[in-house]
Order: C-alpha cells, then sequence, then structure tokens
C-alpha cells in the first residue's frame, strides 16, 4: 500500500498505476489533464506511470460553458 497525494488530499492506494487510482477516484469521466510530481503527463502515459511513496497526482476537469 502506497500514501500518495490527489487533487491534494491524502489517501493510500494499492493501484499500480496512476490511470488506475484517477479511474477509481471517477476522475477520468470527460476532458481531463494529469499532473503528478509537477509534470504535466499525457494520457497515453498513464497507464504505464507507477504509483510511488509520496507521489502528488493532480487532476484537473475540463468544464464547458459560455
Amino acid at each position: 500500500m502506497s500514501n500518495i497525494s490527489v487533487n491534494g488530499k491524502n489517501l493510500q492506494t494499492t493501484h499500480q498505476t496512476v490511470q488506475m487510482v484517477v479511474n477509481e477516484l471517477g476522475l477520468s469521466k470527460g476532458r481531463y489533464a494529469v499532473e503528478v510530481d509537477g509534470d504535466l503527463i499525457p494520457k497515453s502515459e498513464l497507464d504505464k506511470m507507477h504509483i510511488v511513496e509520496g507521489m502528488s497526482i493532480e487532476v484537473v476537469q475540463a468544464v464547458g460553458g459560455g
């Protein structure tokens, strides 16, 4: 189990990849961007990026409007 931060909240996870965490938290709906430890990560890389202790993940949802 790893201790990580997602959008400023600390949590423990047994998931192995960033994509699995984002999916589990329901943050992968619609248009979104993911930053890991301050670096913007392409969506195509999220399923290859392994969770590490202390990792900080920020997920931003795009919201349309007019």
